[in-house]
């Protein structure tokens, strides 16, 4: 429990808060060394069954970054990442897109081609092509047949070439075309994608290998300059691979260094202004938390996407000199517990005080442990959003749990448990025909509509107005405190310590039990009013606890990770940093 700040306690011991000390971790059994050193990343995806698809795209459009290439090699990645060249290439225009082989039509207002039947006016691109002849074994000979035709174009399918021609919108008209010129009419399969000339019909390629391979399409750039490439707005490094997974839409995938990788996500997650050893140590983090989620989203075709379900990644559009320095001066570096790879979760603010994996989520992670978090008091006051606020009427609040499956009524008082460090660990409605419903762990941030398990319930709670007073300090528990007597300094065990309150409830120091029965009802004005600190699900790294922590106390990289992992190392290539 924690006690309030006016909590009178008198203890026979000398306590020091020990905030800095961060031990020495054990000794790694083993660098980590990665599988691979090209990583996959969703960046526009489909998924017709589930996370991620809120991205269906019937398009993608590809541009060269000038004076980092132009024009594009056409190919497909193999199993171990490596780009196959098929001989095909386009070198007559830096604009193009990927599109089904289906009736389309281009929208120039966002730049896409539609569905023919879902499109307004505009250039309209044909599923039915004519053939010029079939399995051809290099791409120089369909290329040369095609090249005879105005129209013409060449399409791999399943190791083979053929060269097509023309391009229309119903079976009937193309078979009166190939009448005409003693063709014959081919309209690709439900894997087939088709290149073209950005925002134009002229078709400069096709694919169709099914579900066995899909297009690569690797940017071309002279000699000694790095490629780059637009899509969507945005600058990626690397190459890039359209997926038909499911026979439907477009899932475009970033074929793409693991560093560069990292210097996308670095300063998409942290602003790439902020200290150098923060930005380290999120270089480090997001490394590790690609390499430990590889599988992911494997069902999908890529190992991880872009979005917060996984790391936000949106190429290297925000990087700059200083972001980039912080992957490089890491490279090749993970964070490992006894010579595994971890999973390095991390969040905006801890509000506080991390959290222990399992009080959030279900399981036991050893080095996932919760910390009370002395630095983020520093910087509270700069991020907009770390104090938050939100109220509802017992009528709201009851609306909510029905939404979560509960059938009550009105909400007619709260009560809460808490973890070791102030953070909740259940929450109970008592509605007004008595009867409970109780929603625990991270359960807790949905149903309330907060942004941390950090918060109180009009007033009732260990972060608002409560904490153990040592020596003129609160503090939210009395573990990692130590304590000074006849025998030398040793450690202070939270719950060890009992304490009576201003009530006269008589409890543990630390373990959430004196109180824990304790219930608020609506305040004067009818409401319950949820009040908290920090954003994220407060288990790993605190990015702004990060940002003071270089900033304030010039901590460097590894001594950050030690402080939100415990026990963790930082390794590169056999060496302990």
């Amino acid at each position: 429990m924690k006690f309030g700040r006016k909590t009178a306690l008198t203890l026979a011991l000398t306590l020091a808060l020990a905030v800095t000390l961060i031990p020495a971790p054990p000794q790694a059994e083993a660098a980590y060394t990665p599988p691979y050193t090209t990583v996959r990343i969703g960046i526009y995806t489909y998924n017709s069954s589930g996370s991620p698809s809120e991205k269906t795209f019937t398009s993608s459009n590809l541009q060269n970054v000038p004076g980092c290439g132009y024009g594009y090699r056409l190919g497909y990645f193999d199993g171990n990442r490596s780009f196959v060249d098929i001989g095909a290439s386009i070198t007559d225009t830096d604009q193009i897109t990927v599109t089904m082989d289906k009736n389309m039509v281009y929208d120039a207002g966002s730049r896409r081609y539609v569905l023919l039947e879902e499109g307004g006016g505009g250039t309209v691109l044909g599923c039915f092509h004519l053939v010029i002849a079939r399995d051809i074994v290099d791409f120089a000979t369909a290329a040369a047949l095609a090249a005879q035709y105005p129209d013409g174009f060449v399409r791999y399918e399943n190791g083979m070439f053929m060269a097509l021609k023309g391009q229309y919108t119903s079976s009937a008209a193309a078979r009166d075309a190939a009448s005409a010129e003693g063709l014959s009419v081919d309209s690709g399969s439900a894997y087939t994608v088709t290149v073209v000339e950005t925002g134009t019909n002229r078709i400069l390629f096709e694919f169709d290998c099914g579900t066995e391979k899909s297009i690569g399409i690797m940017p071309i750039a002279p000699e000694g300059v790095k490629a780059q490439t637009y899509h969507r707005d945005c600058q990626y490094y690397g190459g890039f691979s359209f997926l038909r997974n499911t026979g439907d839409k477009l899932t475009t995938v970033n074929y793409v260094n693991v560093e560069d990788y990292v210097k996308g996500v670095v300063p998409w997650e942290m602003s790439a202004s902020w200290p150098l050893e923060a930005l380290k140590a999120q270089a480090i983090t997001a490394r590790t938390y690609l390499m430990a989620n590889l599988s992911k989203h494997k069902s999908l075709g890529f190992d991880i996407c872009n979005t917060a379900e996984c790391q936000a990644y949106h190429g290297n559009s925000r990087a700059n000199a200083n972001s980039d320095m912080a992957v490089d001066q890491t490279a090749g570096q993970y964070l490992t517990y006894q010579g595994s790879l971890c999973e390095t979760y991390y969040m905006s603010s801890d509000g506080g005080a991390t959290e222990n994996s399992e009080n959030v989520w279900t399981a036991t992670i050893p080095y996932l442990r919760g910390v009370v978090d002395p630095y983020e008091k520093d910087i509270e006051s700069i991020p907009s959003q770390y104090h938050y606020t939100v109220s509802y009427t017992p009528s709201q609040l009851a609306q909510r749990l029905r939404d979560r499956g509960s059938n009550c009524s009105d909400i007619a008082s709260i009560r809460m448990t808490f973890t070791d460090v102030g953070n909740v660990r259940s929450i109970t409605f008592t509605d007004t025909r008595g009867r409970n419903f109780t929603f625990s762990k991270s359960e807790t941030r949905g149903v309330t509509g907060c942004r941390s398990q950090r918060f109180t319930v009009n007033g009732l709670g260990p972060v608002a107005g409560e904490g153990c007073c040592v020596n003129g300090q609160t503090v939210d528990s009395l573990g990692g405190l130590y304590a000074v007597g006849a025998g030398g300094v040793d450690i202070l065990p939270a719950g060890d310590v009992y304490a009576i309150t201003g009530t006269g409830e008589i409890g543990k120091v630390g373990d959430g039990s004196v109180g824990a029965n304790a219930s608020v009802g609506p305040n004067a004005s009818g409401k319950f009013v949820f009040s908290g600190t920090g954003w994220g699900h407060n288990v790993g790294m605190s990015q702004w606890g990060a940002y003071s922590m270089a900033l304030n106390y010039g901590m460097t990289c590894e001594e950050i990770l030690r402080f939100y992992y415990t026990g963790t190392e930082v390794t590169s290539t056999g060496v302990i940093y």
